[in-house]
């Protein structure tokens, strides 16, 4: 249902930009999220947007605040994280997540994406 891409190796400084699209049967969705999940840690979130594009940004994410930009695509049902000022500690595995209701009589579920492995080198 989810499918994130744009991990890969970069090095300190560096910049990349995740995208993740929904798919399947969807009538709508609200919340859309990205988390991380660095080697031997807890998974955190980053940021979030919703359906009407108002962000937010996890302040325990290890200040991501004005290097990372999250943004949707609602028509294309896809939301992105452009990463700039990449640094070693932001190294993990980056999962989405969406609050999708699959038909105008559903109730929002919550789904999860495969995560994408992004390596930040010093």
């Amino acid at each position: 249902q989810l499918q994130a891409s744009g991990g890969g190796l970069v090095q300190a400084g560096g910049s990349l930009r995740l995208s993740c699209a929904a798919s399947g049967t969807i009538f709508s969705i609200n919340f859309m999220r990205w988390y991380r999940q660095a080697p031997g840690k807890q998974r955190e979130l980053v940021a979030l947007i919703t359906s009407g594009g108002s962000t937010d940004y996890a302040d325990s994410a290890d200040s991501v605040k004005g290097r990372f930009t999250i943004s949707r695509d609602n028509a294309k049902n896809t939301v992105f994280l452009q990463m700039n000022s990449l640094k070693p500690e932001d190294t993990g595995v980056y999962y989405c997540n969406a609050d999708i209701m699959t038909t105008h009589r559903a109730i929002f579920r919550e789904y999860w994406g495969q995560g994408t492995q992004v390596t930040v080198s010093s």
